[in-house]
């Protein structure tokens, strides 16, 4: 039995306690300072309020005055915050975690450099560790899955990254359940930035949702749009993992996943639709007040990356209409007119070249 603190209590990290705890390990899970009322609430009824479930018995509960003693002993820890949480994670959290100890992120995202770049997260905190001269093993989860439904032991697919496999294969026997299944890979840039790029995507594809509820009514469900954008939106996170360095692009099947599971659920599906119905984003994030809209954040860096490269002439424009007509939505506060045409092409078998409409 391992001791695995997990630093987060939102939906993701908590669910993670679900197959740390039922794998037999001992489970501690620590709130940040903005989840005081979500541990107060654990402590008093084993159940995360957004949970219609039960934590497993024998899981204990932390506030963040407390981290310390949650992290004493710990043979892993889980970060659960959110991208919002990113810098407060690595000046506040890694320093305190002793030496030499796994470290498994849940959190997914991007960040943009000023030369246009996107680093990973995981690459970010090795940045500050080696500023305090700590060496921690730093790992990341990927792939499509959706908290509620790892509560509620749903079959789930995803994958662990990190730089040594045998840190990995560890990791993976403290987490691998008979529900949560577990792949391995050292291509750390390829699953998190596959991950993180579908989040802009998924949102384009809500887009078609919207449109259609404001043309035909809330009741009809059209398919042929959407399919049409999440084709796209695959075709352009290809392009991205290429730019990326991805060690493999069949992890593009991976960032393809979470795409699907994005599109069917989650707060990026509702800002979508109402972007798509016709309100301007403003608006739309008003509607959702309180709502954490993180892949308003990542589409935002991936897009500011891209358009420096495409100045640079790193990049090709006409790679990125959907990508580019998602940031006009969210940075210039542009209505909804997805660009169909510039989605065409002509392919010739016989002089193996692509001609972009």
């Amino acid at each position: 039995m391992a001791v695995i603190t997990i630093v987060g209590a939102g939906m993701m990290g908590s669910a993670l306690a679900f197959p740390a705890r039922e794998n037999g390990n001992e489970v501690r899970i620590v709130g940040t300072h903005l989840d005081r009322a979500i541990i107060d609430g654990c402590r008093e009824k084993n159940r995360h309020p957004k949970f219609e479930r039960d934590f497993p018995e024998g899981i204990r509960f932390y506030q963040i005055e407390e981290l310390e003693a949650a992290l004493d002993g710990a043979d892993a820890v889980i970060g659960g915050v959110s991208s919002f949480g990113v810098d407060w994670f690595g000046e506040h959290v890694l320093p305190k975690i002793s030496e030499g100890t796994p470290v498994l992120t849940v959190t997914k995202g991007l960040m943009d450099t000023k030369d246009g770049r996107l680093l990973t997260y995981p690459d970010l905190w090795k940045e500050k560790l080696a500023d305090c001269g700590k060496c921690l093993s730093m790992n990341a989860i990927g792939g499509p899955c959706t908290s509620y439904e790892l509560v509620a032991h749903d079959q789930t697919q995803v994958s662990f990254c990190g730089d040594d496999l045998e840190v990995l294969r560890y990791l993976k026997s403290l987490m691998q359940t008979d529900y949560y299944h577990i792949s391995i890979t050292t291509d750390v840039t390829g699953i998190e930035s596959a991950v993180a790029l579908k989040n802009g995507y998924a949102l384009g594809i809500a887009l078609t949702i919207g449109l259609n509820q404001r043309k035909f009514g809330n009741d009809t469900l059209h398919f042929n749009s959407q399919a049409a954008v999440f084709g796209q939106a695959t075709k352009e996170m290809y392009k991205l993992l290429q730019f990326q360095g991805a060690l493999t692009l069949d992890n593009l099947c991976v960032g393809v996943g979470d795409l699907y599971v994005t599109v069917y659920g989650g707060r990026t599906r509702l800002v979508g639709i109402l972007l798509g119905k016709g309100l301007s984003i403003d608006e739309a994030k008003a509607e959702l007040n309180g709502v954490t809209l993180e892949s308003l954040v990542v589409a935002e860096r991936v897009a500011r990356a891209i358009k420096l490269n495409i100045e640079k002439g790193t990049l090709k424009g006409e790679d990125f209409p959907l990508l580019l007509h998602i940031d006009e939505i969210v940075s210039d506060k542009m209505k909804v007119d997805i660009p169909w045409e510039r989605f065409t092409y002509e392919y010739s078998i016989h002089t193996n070249t692509v001609n972009k409409e």
